[in-house]
């Protein structure tokens, strides 16, 4: 029974965030509906028991919209990116199209025959999953991962010319009296 209604609360939270998206007047704003609605699905998939999958959304979802809204807030012509504005043009338009979709799919869970289950599940659901995604590139995908982390991370150490300490040199117990280069990190 609890399961039924989580599964209601984030079915409904889901929707209404994901609507939101279309309604709110900002940038910022509708980026973080739109986060909202993402980790409603994400607690959607953990509760179908695929822990990998849910775990793996939330995580990418929430690293991609706050990038977003940084990005957004840093690089848009009106203040942090909340100034007033539509997300669509064609107001009439998109909102049936957008409603005919939910309702088109919503009739489709609702009409169509489930197929019922034949044999039983992988002991490892990951790993299935990771061998149904990749086949036999999950080795090659896996260390790609790893080196794309890697250069991240040395991309940024590379982009700073000091680091946090810098401005203190080789005595890290006393303050320095001034920074040589005010206002950067560090201070």
């Amino acid at each position: 029974m609890a399961s039924t209604a989580l599964f209601w609360i984030l079915a409904i939270a889901a929707v209404v965030s994901g609507f939101a998206v279309f309604r709110l007047g900002s940038m910022a704003r509708v980026t973080f509906a739109l986060l909202g609605s993402f980790l409603a699905v994400a607690g959607l998939v953990l509760l179908l028991g695929l822990g990998y999958l849910g775990v793996l959304i939330a995580l990418m979802m929430v690293i991609e919209m706050v990038i977003m809204a940084v990005f957004m807030i840093m690089y848009m012509m009106n203040p942090a990116g909340l100034m007033p504005m539509a997300m669509y043009h064609n107001k009439a338009g998109s909102m049936a199209i957008a409603i005919g979709t939910f309702a088109a799919l919503a009739a489709g869970i609702l009409l169509v025959d489930w197929p019922v289950r034949r044999g039983s599940p992988a002991p490892d659901l990951t790993f299935a999953l990771g061998e149904a995604l990749m086949g036999g590139q999950m080795l090659t995908m896996m260390t790609l991962g790893v080196a794309l982390f890697a250069t991240i991370v040395t991309s940024v150490v590379l982009a700073t010319n000091r680091g946090r300490y810098d401005r203190f040199g080789d005595d890290l117990r006393t303050r320095p009296a001034d920074d040589p280069a005010a206002g950067r990190a560090g201070r």
